[in-house]
């Protein structure tokens, strides 16, 4: 075979590839602007399918909400403890809260909640949306009169969601808490100093940077995961191969995400 002939090969294979990469995000933008729209529409919460959705809000959300939290408080005892030590060490006591809230609640706990649900929840049920697909569940439920897309892909989306911004929520008053006791004891003497420490560290502009990586990282964990499973996979694949695409295109989104509220909070 020439040279020619494998170059010509290589370009084209890199070149469907490049295009079913980029026809992959196309069908995940689509579905989210349909499921969207699904969001909006009253008939989604009504008879069975409100049933189905309190189902999958408390399967994502419930199991974890203890453990996460218990998790995210031992780290945050962890980080607070160091950086209070080495902020006194070096003299900077004065900011060793700012630097606790800054670091722990503004950066790393909207990232880790919205892994821990993927991790937990996500992908595992976007695996359990393509097994379905591909053994012809949907058709199933069409035949019910059911569209599978609201029925099974809306809440599953929905519940990511809800579980990621519970968590998150949860997670940053008890990390606040914990900061407090950490660095004032259990004295409620200096409140009023936290408190406006804390209020000029989430200025309009910080908090919504916070509020719209949150979202944003909530959605992208419970979206794509959904739309990878209504691609159309080699048959070869296995389920871990399908689970590692969607982890990939998200780690890729949550980057994008984080790096886009570091250069909004710091420049």
């Amino acid at each position: 075979m020439s040279p020619l002939v494998l170059i010509h090969d290589a370009v084209l294979t890199m070149a469907q590839s490049t295009w079913a990469w980029f026809a992959g995000w196309w069908r995940i933008v689509v579905l989210g602007a349909e499921l969207f729209v699904l969001a909006l529409s009253p008939l989604s919460y009504r008879g069975g399918s409100r049933l189905n959705m309190l189902h999958h809000l408390y399967q994502a959300t419930a199991p974890s909400l203890m453990w996460f939290t218990v998790l995210t408080a031992t780290f945050s005892l962890v980080l607070i403890r160091i950086v209070v030590v080495t902020a006194v060490s070096y003299g900077l006591s004065l900011y060793a809260l700012e630097m606790v809230v800054r670091v722990l609640v503004l950066e790393l706990i909207p990232l880790t909640a919205a892994l821990f649900v993927a991790v937990r929840y996500t992908i595992p049920r976007g695996s359990e949306l393509y097994k379905l697909r591909t053994r012809g569940g949907f058709e199933h439920l069409h035949q019910r009169h059911l569209d599978p897309i609201a029925y099974e892909l809306l809440p599953s989306v929905l519940a990511g969601v809800f579980a990621v911004l519970m968590l998150a929520a949860m997670s940053c008053v008890v990390s606040l808490v914990l900061a407090y006791f950490t660095v004032y004891g259990f004295s409620t003497s200096a409140f009023m100093v936290y408190t406006r420490t804390v209020g000029q560290i989430f200025n309009p502009e910080v908090t919504l940077i916070f509020v719209l990586k949150t979202v944003f990282s909530s959605l992208a964990v419970s979206l794509i995961p959904a739309g990878i499973s209504l691609q159309d996979m080699p048959r070869e694949l296995s389920r871990t191969s399908v689970e590692l695409q969607g982890l990939i295109r998200m780690f890729a989104v949550l980057l994008l995400i984080e790096m886009a509220s570091l250069l909004g909070n710091y420049y």
